[in-house]
Formats: C-alpha cells, structure tokens, sequence
C-alpha cells in the first residue's frame, strides 16, 4: 500500500490501477514588436516555465538577455533590442529555460521602412539601418527588377512593409511588391502624379496635379478621404504625429488630419509650394518659390521667421539639431540656424540647386543643376569633393551605410563612396533620371522618365 501511494504522489493519479501523468508545461513567449529595423526594442514576455528558472533570451544564435521566471513560471517585459548586423528578413528570438530542454520561440521580421520623401518627415535622407549594400558590394548591384507605367516616373518612391509606392505621369499611384516588382494596386487621379507618396497611419498620402491630396488605403488603394485644394499639389506630403503637411501651387502650406482630412491650419506663402515640407521639434520648415524659407509652428500655423534668399526655391530643406539646409535657384545651398534662421553659411554652385540635401556624416550632400553632386561640410559649408554626372542633378540625394545614390539627368543612376566621392556603381536607364532613389533591405529604388520604376539589388 505504501508503494502505491508514493507511485500516485509521482505520477498523478491512481485510478483504477492506471497512472496518468500530471499535464505537461507549455511554454509561449509574445514579443511587444513583431517587426522592425536593426536596434528596434524588443520587450518579451513568456509563460509555462518552472518557478523561478533561469531563462536565457536569444536572436537566432546570440544571447542578448538574461532573466528569472517568478513563482508561476512566467517573465515579462524583458527588453532585447535587435542586432544591427541582423539582415532583412525573418528571424527567431528564443526563450530557453537553463539546464533544462524546456523552450519557446517567436518570429521576428527585420525589415526598414523608408516611410515617405527623404526618409523621415526631418528629410535627412539618410537610412540608419541599412547594412546589407556597402561600399565593398555594391558594385555587383544588379537589376532586380522593373516596373512599367504609361508615363514619366518622376516621383520618389517610399517602402513600407515591403510593399512600393510610387507615383506616374500616367496620373496613377501604384502599389508593387518591394521583392518581385508585382503589381498589388493602382489608383487614378485626374492629373500627373509626381509627388512622393507617404505612408502614416494605415494610409498612402500623395498628391497630384488635379489639386488634390489623396489618402487610400495602403493596402487596397481604396480612396479613404481627398482634400481640395486651390491649384495643384506637387509637393510631396510630409507625416508627423498623425498630421499631413503639404503645399500647393495656390501659395499655401496646408496641414490635415491624417486619419479624416480635415483642415488644421493653411499658411500663405508669396509663391508656389512644390518643395516638400521637414518636420522637427514641433516646426514646419518649408520653401516656397517666392524665394522664402519658412519656419511655421506645425501646431497652429504661426509664423516663427523667414529666411529670403535671392531666387526661387523647390528644394525641400533638411532639418538637424544644429541647422536647416536647403537650395535655391540663386545658385547657391545655405544653412539657417533652425531656431532664429540666421544665416549659418552659403555654398554657390554653377547653376540652379532644385535638388534636396542629404545630411549625414557631417556632410551635406545635393545635386545642382550644373551636373555635380557636391559634399559639404555641415559645419562650415567647405567643399569635401563634387562629382560631375555630366548632366543636371535635380534628383535629391539617399545615403546608406557609407553609400550616396543619386540619379542624373543623363539617364543614370549612380552609387558613390559617401566619403570620397568616388563612382562605385552605375546604372543607364532609357531616360532622364529626376526621380529621387531610396535605399531599403538592401535594394535601391527609383524612377526614370523612361515610364520604369526600377529596383536594384545584389545577385
């Protein structure tokens, strides 16, 4: 009898002379992000351990985290923050219980979103998280793929969870797959559509020459709302805190609702807004063809300061901590100071700057319009190096992990050491190349006035 009752204190229960064992642990672990770049944080919570277990945390084969289960077995909010070496991707984060087989894991997709024109609503242009082109490899870029429209590809293109938009001539936006370049989507406006598409809030924001702003739905196309404005809108939209910021050919800078389209506030400029509009620290920085930079309070509308420079403007400034940087059509690229917008420094190059700065490195890159590529210091405004394309450079510069990709109105798309200049990659298209590229997941987007959108990636 004795032995009977140890043998069902073991197994469980003693019914009828069976032994059932007692139900086993399940282990689960749900993370806080299922997706993002390298460096994202991660906070990871599990369940169905052993009480107070030692539990090593892993991405793939690399431990990043240590912690304790509590007395029911379970942790939680255990922040890992994701390799910056992690490639795109799918990936595994691992909760292991030391000395033990017990285990879950969850699935973690590295991917970077280049969300909207120049990368962020501060249009630095630069891409932090790529690291799978390089200068070591990039020269063995290659034709991924390419994708047709009716018309001119003047627009820039954005990626968000690896779908493309990009807007055509043909008055459409398209939606592609980021991998094979197969169509998802398209929509059609009643005019050409040469502003960047930016993507906020479960929405594609874009505008067209029929003088509308669209929101569709980023993953139908399906129209959620349009705003009316008074002439054509070719500037790109800029998202920030779930606001739409865009100009237009009637003189105004507008600011929207992002998720309804209703007006916040419009601002009068002197001239046309086709220049997109930086976001930072609660400021509108925006250009207008009036030869005037503004800097507007992006919670109201008020006028801080303006800043005129001696022509036109369609650059899109870009935004730093220590100064806004943009081009005009006086020849020159200046440098404000973001907060007063006193002049920091001016650069003359031979011809007209419509192209829009890059900073990143403590450079300054941009095109002009007399075929270079220039590197500025962001500093002092002192010439690093130029590259000559051969033909105007309106197509605004995109820097990532040690790389500057430009396009060129003599067809080609080219890819520089962002340190020296040096040509590393080229690539002739069967046009004009105003469209400015991105860089994302290790593949390089762009259009050509060729009617192409293009992606490029290594073999």
């Amino acid at each position: 009898m004795h032995t009977l009752r140890l043998a069902a204190r073991l197994c469980g229960l003693l019914i009828g002379g069976c032994c059932f064992a007692a139900p086993a642990f399940s282990q689960s672990i749900s993370l806080s992000i299922t997706s993002g770049p390298p460096t994202s944080q991660v906070l990871v919570s599990g369940s169905g351990f052993s009480a107070d277990a030692k539990i090593t945390i892993s991405f793939d084969t690399t431990t990043l985290a240590h912690t304790l289960t509590d007395s029911s077995g379970s942790f939680s909010n255990v922040a890992i923050r994701i390799p910056a070496s992690a490639t795109p991707g799918t990936h595994t984060i691992t909760a292991a219980q030391q000395n033990s087989t017990l285990k879950a894991q969850a699935q973690f997709s590295v991917r970077t979103n280049w969300t909207q024109f120049h990368f962020l609503a501060s249009h630095l242009g630069l891409n932090l998280f790529e690291n799978v082109l390089n200068t070591q490899n990039v020269a063995n870029l290659a034709v991924s793929w390419t994708f047709p429209t009716a018309n001119v590809v003047a627009s820039s293109p954005a990626v968000v969870n690896n779908i493309v938009y990009v807007g055509s001539n043909d008055d459409s936006v398209y939606a592609v797959n980021a991998r094979s370049g197969s169509l998802l989507w398209s929509f059609t406006t009643g005019a050409l559509v040469q502003s960047a598409p930016a993507v906020g809030g479960g929405n594609v924001y874009v505008g067209s020459l029929d003088d509308n702003l669209y929101a569709l739905n980023a993953t139908t196309g399906v129209e959620v709302w349009k705003f009316k404005a008074a002439s054509a809108v070719a500037s790109s939209p800029s998202v920030a805190n779930g606001t739409v910021y865009f100009g237009s050919d009637d003189f105004y800078v507008y600011a929207v609702n992002g998720a309804t389209g209703a007006l916040f506030w419009k601002f009068k400029t002197g001239g046309a807004v086709t220049s997109s509009p930086a976001v930072a620290n609660g400021v509108v920085y925006v250009s207008s063809e009036d030869s005037t930079l503004y800097a507007l309070n992006a919670s109201t509308g008020a006028s801080l300061w303006k800043f005129k420079a001696g022509g036109g403007m369609s650059s899109s400034p870009a935004v730093t901590s220590s100064a806004v940087f943009f081009g005009s059509n006086d020849d020159n690229v200046y440098a404000l100071n973001p907060t007063t917008g006193a002049l920091l420094w001016k650069f003359p190059t031979g011809a007209a700057v419509t192209s829009s700065p890059a900073v990143a490195n403590g450079l300054v890159y941009v095109g002009s319009d007399d075929g270079n590529l220039y590197a500025l210091s962001a500093s002092t405004g002192t010439l690093s190096w130029k590259f000559a394309a051969g033909a105007a450079v309106s197509s605004s510069p995109a820097v990532g992990n040690g790389v500057v990709y430009v396009g060129s109105v003599n067809k080609d798309i080219y890819a520089l050491d962002a340190a020296s200049g040096a040509q590393l990659w080229s690539f002739t298209t069967g046009s004009t190349v105003t469209s400015s590229p991105i860089v994302a997941n290790g593949i390089v987007y762009v259009g050509s006035s060729d009617t192409n959108l293009y992606a490029f990636a290594l073999p």
